[in-house]
């Protein structure tokens, strides 16, 4: 596996990768550079059997300010079709499926600002630990468009009960790490300085179990908390944000 990347820092120690997002000037947006290399690590796991532990975190004063809307405007010039927003969206939801599907065991580890897209990043992972200053918010309705980025609806819908998501969707309201603890957004909130420490009591026991244990308990759990959806409807999800803000652009 190769760590040359422009959007990522990405180490490795024995079992455990440890994902960057480092781009700390743009609050770590997610741009579609950051989607292509976060897919390349997340495809290299399928022939990393010996990573077990991926943890996900950001540089600088934020983990994610959420998707890189200077992109916008770039992509409907380009195509004002909205191709280029589609395959945007499209690269989203898979960087978030392999997220959630990967054999290494996911965490999380959150400070400052995790807003839309990086809430998306953060729910996809399997634990999520946060500074007890980590501001949240999922501010799609408030700058026009649907809440439509990876398939985040149906697993923040899963992960946290879907009368306070529709209040945090609708509303655009921020929330502080308390709520999304008792949410289940997080998993553990602790003072900034002991997020190392919360992140390594989680992996000295997950580097020690079977590998095979471990798969079949992700796929497991997994299956089981989609067991109740007939249909998945994020499919559209690229569709649907690539329609808004091509009307959005044609009316400005």
């Amino acid at each position: 596996m190769m760590y040359d990347f422009k959007s990522l820092l990405v180490t490795r120690e024995g079992p455990v990768l440890s994902v960057q997002l480092n781009c700390p000037e743009t609050g770590n947006a997610i741009s579609g550079e950051t989607l292509d290399e976060l897919l390349a690590v997340l495809g290299a796991l399928d022939d990393e059997s010996a990573v077990r532990v991926l943890v996900l975190s950001g540089a600088g004063e934020d983990f994610c300010l959420g998707g890189d809307r200077a992109e916008f405007p770039a992509l409907l010039a380009e195509d004002p079709g909205g191709v280029g927003l589609r395959a945007l969206g499209n690269k989203a939801r898979r960087v978030c499926d392999a997220l959630a599907s990967t054999d290494a065991v996911t965490i999380a580890r959150l400070h400052g600002g995790v807003v839309g897209a990086g809430v998306g990043l953060a729910v996809f992972c399997d634990l999520r630990v946060g500074a007890d200053t980590c501001r949240f918010r999922l501010p799609e309705l408030g700058l026009g468009v649907p809440p439509a980025w990876g398939g985040i609806m149906p697993r923040l819908l899963h992960e946290a009960g879907a009368a306070r998501i529709r209040e945090l969707i609708l509303t655009a309201d921020n929330f502080d790490a308390a709520t999304a603890q008792e949410l289940s957004i997080l998993h553990k909130v602790v003072p900034q300085d002991q997020l190392d420490g919360a992140v390594a009591r989680w992996i000295k026991p997950l580097v020690r179990r079977s590998p095979s244990a471990l798969r079949t308990a992700k796929l497991m759990l997994n299956a089981y908390a989609n067991a109740h959806r007939l249909a998945d409807a994020t499919l559209f999800d690229a569709e649907l944000l690539s329609s808004a803000l091509t009307v959005a652009a044609a009316r400005s």
